[in-house]
């Protein structure tokens, strides 16, 4: 009855510009589809040239060289008896376009261009691609001269159009498209479409993932349908990471689910569906009929194919599914690891390395790289091919096989102490034990000599001699001694991760681990070019509230035991003397809020979008039952005036992991000025007003 159809979607490891392995990841994903039946393949957006081109949009190469791989695939015997649905950018009467370009056997069916551009948070679509504005219009696109050799087309249909096949009607969305409020599937599903395809390149961040499986539910919950979504997985070269979850849902409900975090570079979902399932589903709901009776119809092009079977009676359909979301805990555990992997695999280095102060920061950067070599023994274990052959060229040893996490730890995890006379004893033992329970390869070192030249060199040249403000200095003296100390650590850092493996006799160099989370780097509760400039930054798109959260799942998840006295211990950054051999400066004294308090700035800052006076308008009802107003107040003013002296430090900040809405990250993310007028006499006046 030709009723049953059965159609593919996919999470693919793309590679900004790797034409080539982006190449071969798509020719895996359809023969994947085909080995499982499936007569239709749809693919992430932007794949073949890899979502994160950025500025080589521009570039005419980038164009050239992805008709050249669309070339390859078109002529490919692989490619036969299934629709191939493969996102590249389109130049089309020289105007840039995002595209979907949809084709079968060696004939090009449409060219959709996208609709709705992401144009906010960490995506800039506007400044490389236009918007197609030319609603239900199709134009005539003249192929490349390449193109046409292969298809014998001279012209192919450009534009907002769906197709027609021989049993249903299928209609794209370009991902943004669903997050619009007048998402082309509400009158593509009018118009009888039944299935809805999309391809996105939508990253992680914390608690993101139940949004985008309930605006695809919901698709189809009005109108009834099957929605497919397919979504770029991995790093591709900068600070997101692009967390998969495929799916495939019908009438309203999940049933099919990709993974969201997993190092398989190629991952494809097939499902079986029932049409008369829409169709039944469609009839009863009167007001989409009465809606659908009066819609204004789609250009269609005609399909000589089938999704399904003439004999289909037989065949088992897929049933609904409950999703299963990670809790945040895992979330870092997870995404965060598999980006250092790309990341570190890509890069061709051999490991890490990373400062361990014995602090919750540092512990829980090296919690993630614990869990990234849980990854990776797992995705063995299980056969994954790419991955092993990535670890033994890591590990430079071509018979290894990784099967104990801690003992791939040791060979790519290079933890060390850098002591100073104003280091406790505790923090020491704290990082010792936390490297022997991960089996990282631990260097203990005293930084002291290296500060006492730097300081004399100083005084030689000033004949002054600085003084911490407990031995009577002043506060620009106890804070140059504690920058001091600081940088000395980074230097050493770099130095370490550059000849580590050099005095042990193997080859290769490590990259230098980042630990300032999300607040800190909000507050500038960071010394500039300390050991928070450093390669990449796993965790500085996350709040020491979901930090220590994530260090208490690690206690449970992996019996890292050492991390209860991390967890229970003041965070201090150690750069001022001890009192009586103990640790008298902490992290929370010396920026006069809590951590607590700074991550309500940040998400009324950035996600709130609010000004001193907005803040402070907000905050006095939020803390109503703590602080009068004029405690309010202060805070807000003393918040405004740290963020804006410091906020010179974001634009040096170490590439980070982008994993929440309030990051401050300067590069693309939060975009603001560094040099303010700390002052703010406007706004702290109108603020005074109302307290008042």
């Amino acid at each position: 009855m030709g009723r049953a159809v059965t159609v593919a979607t996919c999470a693919l490891n793309q590679w900004a510009l790797d034409f080539e392995g982006n190449l071969e990841r798509i020719f895996r994903s359809i023969d994947i589809a085909k080995s499982k039946g499936a007569r239709y393949r749809l693919g992430p957006e932007l794949e073949i040239c890899g979502y994160g081109c950025s500025d080589h949009f521009y570039e005419s190469d980038t164009l050239l060289h992805s008709f050249q791989v669309l070339e390859k695939l078109l002529e490919s015997p692989a490619t036969q008896d299934i629709i191939c649905d493969v996102g590249m950018p389109v130049m089309h009467r020289n105007v840039r376009y995002n595209c979907r370009v949809i084709f079968l056997n060696k004939k090009i069916l449409l060219i959709r261009p996208k609709i709705s551009l992401a144009n906010s948070g960490n995506y800039r679509e506007l400044r490389w691609f236009t918007p197609w504005s030319k609603a239900r219009h199709v134009e005539e696109y003249f192929l490349p001269r390449i193109i046409q050799e292969v298809t014998g087309q001279e012209t192919v249909p450009f534009g907002d159009a769906v197709l027609t096949t021989k049993d249903t009607c299928l209609g794209t969305e370009i991902c943004e498209e669903l997050w619009a409020p007048n998402s082309p599937h509400i009158e593509m599903g009018l118009d009888g479409v039944e299935i809805f395809i999309n391809s996105s390149g939508s990253h992680h961040v914390l608690r993101k993932a139940h949004a985008r499986v309930d605006l695809v539910n919901s698709a189809t919950a009005k109108n009834g349908g099957i929605y497919i979504l397919a979504n770029q997985k991995g790093c591709d070269g900068d600070r997101l990471y692009y967390d998969g979850c495929a799916m495939i849902s019908m009438n309203g409900e999940t049933v099919a689910q990709g993974s969201q975090f997993s190092l398989d570079d190629v991952e494809v979902l097939v499902a079986t569906l029932d049409l008369e399932d829409v169709r039944s589903y469609r009839a009863e709901i009167s007001s989409r009929n009465l809606a659908a009776s009066k819609v204004n119809p789609y250009p269609r092009v005609k399909v000589n194919f089938a999704l399904s079977c003439p004999d289909d009676l037989a065949v088992p359909t897929c049933m609904p599914i409950q999703w299963r979301h990670h809790s945040p805990e895992e979330e870092i555990s997870l995404g965060p690891a598999c980006w250092l992997w790309d990341y570190l695999r890509r890069s061709k280095q051999a490991g890490f390395l990373l400062p361990l102060s014995g602090g919750i920061d540092s512990s829980a950067t090296a919690c993630i790289v614990y869990s990234m070599c849980h990854q990776v023994c797992l995705a063995v274990k299980n056969g994954n091919a790419d991955v092993l052959a990535d670890t033994r060229r890591i590990v430079n040893d071509g018979t290894y096989i990784p099967e104990d996490p801690r003992e791939f730890c040791k060979r790519v995890l290079t933890t060390c102490y850098m002591a100073s006379e104003n280091s406790s004893q505790d923090t020491c033992n704290r990082a010792k034990l936390l490297a022997e329970q991960i089996g990282s390869y631990h260097i203990s070192l005293n930084i002291d000599a290296a500060v006492k030249v730097v300081v004399k060199i100083f005084s030689v040249v000033t004949g002054r001699t600085p003084k911490f403000s407990v031995y009577g200095g002043s506060s620009r003296e106890s804070l140059a001694l504690q920058n001091v100390q600081a940088r000395i650590r980074m230097v050493l850092a770099y130095l370490f991760a550059q000849l580590t493996l050099w005095a042990r006799g193997m080859p290769g160099g490590l990259l230098v681990l980042g630990t300032a989370n999300v607040d800190e780097s909000l507050r500038g509760y960071l010394t500039k070019y300390d050991c928070s400039s450093a390669d990449i930054n796993p965790i500085g798109g996350i709040s020491k509230t979901d930090l220590k959260s994530f260090i208490q799942y690690c206690i449970e998840n992996f019996q890292l035991t050492a991390l209860r006295s991390i967890m229970s211990a003041p965070p201090t950054a150690e750069l001022e003397p001890l009192v009586d051999g103990q640790v008298a400066q902490t992290d929370e004294a010396d920026m006069g809020m809590t951590y607590a308090e700074l991550s309500i700035y940040g998400k009324l800052r950035k996600i709130g979008k609010a000004g001193p006076y907005s803040m402070f308008c907000k905050l006095i009802d939020i803390w109503k039952e703590i602080f009068t107003p004029r405690e309010v107040a202060s805070k807000v003013k003393h918040f405004f005036r740290m963020y804006s002296v410091n906020r010179h430090k974001m634009t040096t900040l170490t590439p980070s992991y982008h994993a929440e809405s309030y990051s401050p990250e300067d590069n693309r993310f939060d975009l603001r000025p560094f040099l303010y007028n700390i002052s703010w006499s406007w706004q702290f006046r109108c603020i005074d007003k109302q307290v008042n």
